[in-house]
């Protein structure tokens, strides 16, 4: 058997084109620096330039590929063990065994991000991923804080967490060559290759799976809304059954294989999340205030207060949850040296927070000033008038959360499937996927159908989840990698981000998860 190689592929040779050589040359550099930051985990061998000689295959696969020489494949048996190409290099640097590595490089490479989209296909991705279910609990949220708190905290997580959104899309391609096409990604190159998974990796999957479940319900809830107002005179379905039938589409829709193939989607729920927040907002101003409004706090023990004044912070944190797939979506868009990705990310950014902006703050305030502490958890439920708009309304969240469903599913979906693909030893193609996304599908269904309570969920998945991957984590990776200097602006203001962000996760989730507790024990399960 010939000696296994450890190869360095530049890119990829449909990002290099006719200039592969003179990348080659320019990144040999960082090629050894970075291959001589992992050796060093495992090995003492050092790396430099005559250790490689330049792949002249006539294949157009093998174009741009630098081949360690043979003296040191000591290593080999730590590569073997382990997928670099979860590290982070995946478009920079793929490190991998001839006799092993390269037909799975290239199933990877048919299945990666195609980067072909536009800077406003990353504005209507992050509005759909952001601007969901969450707008409608901002009133509820609010009637616990108060005027004065709730306004406060609306406006400090708006500005927190689109600081933290312009660090993600600088760190990006903070490596030049190199960009983190994955949240965990960023964090292995911040932490390391373990710690930075164990870091980040379950705090993503919190957030996308615990979207993945409130929109279960909130597609549920809805679809049943609906059918109550434009046919009063059907036989009432049990809610259960609703938010199956909404979970039966996502069976198909979980086949479409990436981000691009969900842009229309995308785009619908984008549009969708705008209007359905404008009818609320509207629509709680055309009611004006009901006659017994009050907006003093509401009077229960002070345990429970407590409790949910917590779960109120957690529903506002859940309301900013791109961040989770800001990656993701940034991966998608093509880099030049001439324009990075994080020029046309951040332009699509800043209109999606813009967007965010017109749909947050007038449905929490106008919700609040309408209804007091007696708004519903969801403020669609309580506006009654006009039945038709609020029929539409409802089908308009139907409609969004159908789309960010598939936004935050795509990245379990890369994960599991590549998980499954490496433990298995089995080819990636169409027979994985159906079994793969739809077994994903019925966990999400079942937790839903279980624990339909929407305003508990999302406090406790809100501060479990979002409160970390929106609020602090991007701030404690810009200071692993950046290092700004100590008591500068910078430092300063990351630090008091994380601070808060720390304290909105401990408490938010300790009031959700109390809320679903005392709620559960009153609920008649599968109703």
């Amino acid at each position: 058997m010939a000696p296994k190689q450890l190869i360095v592929a530049i890119e990829g040779t449909a990002a290099v084109g006719p200039y592969w050589k003179t990348i080659v040359s320019n990144y040999l550099d960082k090629i050894i620096r970075i291959s001589n930051e992992i050796f060093s985990l495992v090995s003492s061998t050092k790396v430099n330039s005559s250790n490689f000689i330049l792949l002249k295959g006539t294949n157009e696969a093998q174009k741009g590929l630098l081949v360690c020489a043979p003296k040191y494949l000591e290593l080999n048996s730590y590569i073997l063990g382990v997928d670099f190409l979860s590290l982070g290099w995946k478009n920079g640097l793929i490190f991998s065994s001839t006799a092993k590595k390269i037909p799975s490089d290239e199933k990877w490479a048919e299945n990666g991000p195609r980067r072909k989209a536009k800077w406003w296909y990353s504005t209507f991705h992050t509005v759909t991923a952001m601007v969901g279910a969450g707008v409608l609990s901002l009133p509820y949220a609010m009637a616990y804080l108060g005027w004065g708190p709730g306004t406060i905290v609306m406006i400090l997580s708006w500005c927190i967490t689109l600081h933290s959104m312009w660090q993600m899309t600088q760190l990006h391609e903070c490596v030049p060559g190199v960009r983190f096409d994955r949240y965990v990604d960023l964090g292995r190159h911040a932490f390391g290759p373990k710690l930075g998974a164990w870091i980040v990796l379950p705090q993503q999957l919190i957030v996308q799976v615990g979207c993945d479940i409130v929109y279960m319900v909130t597609g549920g809830k809805c679809l049943m809304k609906f059918m109550e107002i434009v046919c009063t005179g059907c036989t009432p379905i049990r809610q259960s059954y609703w938010i199956c039938i909404f979970g039966g589409l996502h069976f198909f829709l979980s086949q479409l294989p990436d981000f691009n193939s969900v842009s229309s989607v995308s785009l619908a729920a984008a549009v969708m999340s705008l209007c359905y927040s404008t009818i609320a907002w509207v629509g709680s101003l055309n009611r004006g205030r009901t006659p017994d409004v009050t907006y003093a706090y509401k009077k229960t023990s002070p345990a429970d207060s407590m409790f949910r004044v917590f779960n109120a912070l957690g529903q506002i944190t859940f309301a900013y949850a791109g961040h989770a797939v800001a990656l993701e979506i940034q991966a998608t868009i093509p880099s030049t040296p001439e324009m990075p990705s994080r020029v046309p990310m951040w332009k699509g950014a800043v209109l999606a927070y813009f967007i965010n902006a017109v749909c947050y703050f007038p449905v929490a305030f106008i919700g609040y000033w309408a209804f007091g502490q007696n708004v519903a958890d969801n403020v669609l439920v309580a506006l009654e008038r006009p039945a038709w708009l609020i029929a539409t309304a409802n089908m308009m969240v139907v409609v969004h959360v159908i789309g960010s469903y598939q936004v935050y599913a795509m990245p379990v979906f890369d994960i599991l499937e590549r998980t499954t693909t490496k433990r298995l030893s089995i080819s990636n193609g169409l027979v994985l996927r159906l079994i793969v996304r739809s077994i994903y599908v019925a966990f999400t269904l079942f937790v839903g159908v279980t624990f339909p309570f929407f305003g508990d969920l999302l406090g406790f998945f809100g501060g479990f989840g979002f409160a970390p991957t929106s609020y602090f984590l991007p701030s404690i990776i810009w200071l692993k990698i950046m290092k700004p200097k100590r008591f500068s602006l910078s430092w300063f203001i990351n630090w008091v981000c994380i601070f808060i962000g720390v304290f909105i996760m401990f408490a938010s989730t300790i009031g959700g998860l109390r809320n679903i507790v005392a709620d559960s024990s009153s609920y008649e399960f599968y109703s």
